[in-house]
């Protein structure tokens, strides 16, 4: 894997650290993976980053099940 060096504005830099901390996410995974979606966009691709961000939560039902009508209770 090659290395590359780029230059960033401050408050970009600081704004992608934040949004890859709170995504449990390096800030150079996050650079390669919206790279990689750019250039390799899958059609199920949301669906598997949707599926990691929901095992990583702490969320718990604690014994509730869902309905499809829940999905629309905003």
């Amino acid at each position: 894997m090659k290395n590359l060096t780029i230059s960033l504005d401050d408050k970009l830099l600081k704004q992608g650290r934040e949004y890859a901390r709170k995504h449990n996410l390096s800030l150079n995974r996050l650079l390669r993976n919206n790279l990689a979606k750019t250039f390799n966009p899958t059609a199920t691709q949301w669906l598997d980053e949707a599926l990691i961000i929901m095992d990583g939560t702490k969320a718990r039902l604690k014994g509730r099940k869902w309905r499809r009508e829940d999905i629309y209770d905003v």
